[in-house]
C-alpha cells in the first residue's frame, strides 16, 4: 500500500489518500472502510446521451465519485473490494443521493475520510504502507569483511543495511591484526541487526554465509549478548537459522529462498505469534481457568483490574456497523496497552482467526487468577439453565 497522503486533527477527523498496490492491500482497505465514511475514487458510468434527430446512444465514460457508504463486501477469492454509498457530491453524470457501486482496483487511489480515526485503524495504515511491518522474515547474508542485512515481504526483498569492513589476511605470526578486523565487522553487523530488525513482527532470521563465516558470527553475538544482557537477542534466540550461502551478495538470498528444503523450514520457523498465543490459551484454559477468559464482559472486567498479559482480538470485531461496539473494541486494546500488556489481532481469514470468532472474537490469559469472575460466570450459566 502507499499512502499519498494523511491528513488527521487533533479531534482524530480527517482523511487519508491511499494506493493498494497488490491483492493483500484490498484486505488492508476492508479493515479500514466503514459504513458512514466519505469513499472517493474514480469508477465507470454508463451514460445515455440523446440526438437532436432523437435518436439516443449509451457508451461508458471514467469520473470521480464521492459516496457516503453504506455497505462493503469484500471478495476473499478475487480480493475484490466493492463498496456500496450514495452520491454526496455534485457531478454531471450522477445525481446527488443516486446510489453506486464503487469496485476499488489495484494501483488506482481512493481517499477515505472519516468523523473520527481510531488508533486500530491508523496501526492499520502504519503497517500496511511500512514493508518492515509485514516483513516476517529477516536475512543476514555476509562473507568476510561484506554482509547485508535484509528484510523479505511477500512481494520483495528489501536491503535495510550494507556492512564492508577491511580485514587484513592473515600473515604468519601476525594473526591479531585479522582477528581484530574480523571482530570489528561482528560487532558492526551485530548492531544492524539490533537497529533494522523488528522482533516482534520477524519470525525467523537466516544467516548465510560460504563455509563458517556464518557460524563465528552467531558464537561471537549471543557471547555477547550474555556479555552485555541484550535481552532482545537472547529472547529471541530460536529464531535464527544457519544456512549456507554462496557469497555475502544479495543474489545470494535468492538461492536460499528457492531451496525447496529452506521452503519447508521456514514453515516450521513461521509459526506466528498469534497461533501460539492461541495453544497458550486453550492450555491455560484446561490448566488454570481462573487465568483465562473468554467474552468482551469478563475481559473488559479483567483489563480493569489490570490482569490482562496478552488480548486475542479478532479483526472482525473493528469491521462492526455498530459504532459503539467498535469503540468498545478499541477501547478495550488501548486500556491493555496501557496496561503493559500485550495484543495480537487475529485475521479472520486465517484458521486461528476463525477459532477465536467461536469464542465471541475476544479472549484472554491474565497475568494472576481472578476467581470471582469464574464465579460469575458459573453463576451466569447456572442462572439461564
Amino acid at each position: 500500500m502507499k499512502l499519498v497522503s494523511k491528513l488527521v486533527e487533533k479531534d482524530m477527523q480527517g482523511q487519508v489518500t491511499l494506493i493498494p498496490e497488490e491483492a493483500e492491500d484490498m484486505w488492508h482497505a476492508y479493515n479500514l472502510i466503514a459504513p458512514q465514511d466519505s469513499l472517493r475514487a474514480t469508477t465507470v458510468r454508463k451514460v445515455q446521451t440523446e440526438s437532436a434527430t432523437g435518436s439516443s446512444s449509451s457508451n461508458r465514460v471514467r469520473t470521480m465519485l464521492t459516496i457516503s457508504v453504506e455497505d462493503v463486501d469484500f471478495d476473499t477469492q478475487a480480493c475484490m473490494l466493492r463498496v456500496k454509498g450514495r452520491n454526496i457530491q455534485e457531478n454531471q453524470y450522477v445525481k446527488m443521493g443516486a446510489y453506486h457501486t464503487l469496485d476499488l482496483e489495484l494501483n488506482r487511489k481512493f481517499t477515505l475520510a472519516k468523523a473520527e480515526w481510531d488508533i486500530i485503524q491508523l496501526e492499520r495504515i502504519e503497517m500496511a504502507c511500512d514493508p518492515s511491518q509485514s516483513a516476517d522474515v529477516a536475512a543476514v547474508i555476509m562473507q568476510e569483511g561484506l554482509g547485508h542485512v535484509c528484510l523479505v515481504t511477500s512481494s520483495m526483498t528489501i536491503v535495510r543495511a550494507k556492512i564492508e569492513v577491511n580485514i587484513p589476511r592473515k600473515r604468519k605470526g601476525l594473526c591479531a591484526q585479522h582477528d581484530k578486523g574480523l571482530e570489528k565487522f561482528y560487532e558492526s553487523l551485530m548492531q544492524a541487526v539490533l537497529r533494522h530488525i523488528n522482533f516482534d513482527v520477524v519470525k525467523c532470521v537466516l544467516v548465510g554465509s560460504p563455509g563458517f563465516v556464518k557460524d563465528q558470527f552467531y558464537d561471537y553475538m549471543f557471547t555477547q549478548a550474555v556479555k552485555n544482557d541484550i535481552k532482545v537477542l537472547l529472547e529471541n534466540k530460536s529464531k535464527f537459522l544457519l544456512v549456507h550461502a554462496s557469497s555475502g551478495f544479495k543474489h545470494a538470498l535468492k538461492e536460499i529462498l528457492s531451496d525447496p528444503a529452506m521452503t519447508v523450514k521456514l514453515q516450521d520457523t513461521k509459526a506466528t505469534g498469534e497461533v501460539k498465543a492461541l495453544d497458550a490459551f486453550y492450555q491455560m484454559l484446561q490448566t488454570e481457568p481462573d487465568r483465562a477468559f473468554y467474552g468482551i464482559t469478563h475481559v473488559e472486567k479483567a483489563s480493569d483490574a489490570s490482569a490482562v498479559e496478552t488480548l486475542l482480538v479478532s479483526d472482525e470485531l473493528f469491521r462492526s456497523k455498530d459504532i459503539l461496539k467498535r469503540k468498545r473494541y478499541v477501547s478495550l486494546v488501548e486500556n491493555v496497552r496501557d496496561g503493559g500488556g500485550d495484543v495480537k489481532i487475529f485475521s479472520s481469514l486465517h484458521v486461528s482467526g476463525e477459532q477465536l470468532n467461536q469464542l465471541s472474537g475476544v479472549a484472554a490469559i491474565l497475568r494472576f487468577p481472578l476467581p470471582e469472575l469464574s464465579d460469575e460466570e458459573a453463576d451466569s450459566s447456572s442462572d439461564e439453565d
